[in-house]
């Protein structure tokens, strides 16, 4: 990967965000300092580091705030980033693609009643 900024590699360093019960202050401040030190928009490798970085809740609106800048990346919808089905965030950015006619149903897939779970992206 290359073009990757000092404040999105400080990011993947931090790791995944902190769930909102017994989250760190101190990391939940160096995330927002971070967070607000990233000029738009980020680079493809950027936003393929990003999207690792969701946790298993919102983390105080920190993981809506990242699913938004993943997507200034100018090759957005990137496949691969849109694979691990097992993160609700993951999952909302790929709803978000269909819902916006980025990315097809997979091959068979019918969308769901309400905007929820889909299936799983093919490789």
């Amino acid at each position: 990967m290359t073009n990757i900024r000092k404040e999105i590699e400080d990011m993947r360093a931090l790791g995944s965000l902190p769930p909102e019960d017994g989250a760190d202050i101190d990391i939940l401040k160096k995330y927002e300092s971070l967070y607000r030190s990233v000029t738009r928009p980020v680079t493809d490798d950027e936003a393929r580091i990003l999207v690792t970085l969701f946790g298993p809740d919102g983390c105080f609106g920190a993981a809506s705030a990242l699913m938004h800048l993943i997507e200034t990346a100018p090759g957005w919808p990137l496949k691969e980033c849109l694979l691990n089905q097992d993160n609700e965030w993951v999952i909302e950015l790929r709803n978000r693609c269909i819902r916006s006619g980025l990315i097809p149903l997979a091959e068979g897939e019918a969308w769901p009643l309400e905007f929820g779970r889909s299936s799983r992206v093919e490789p």
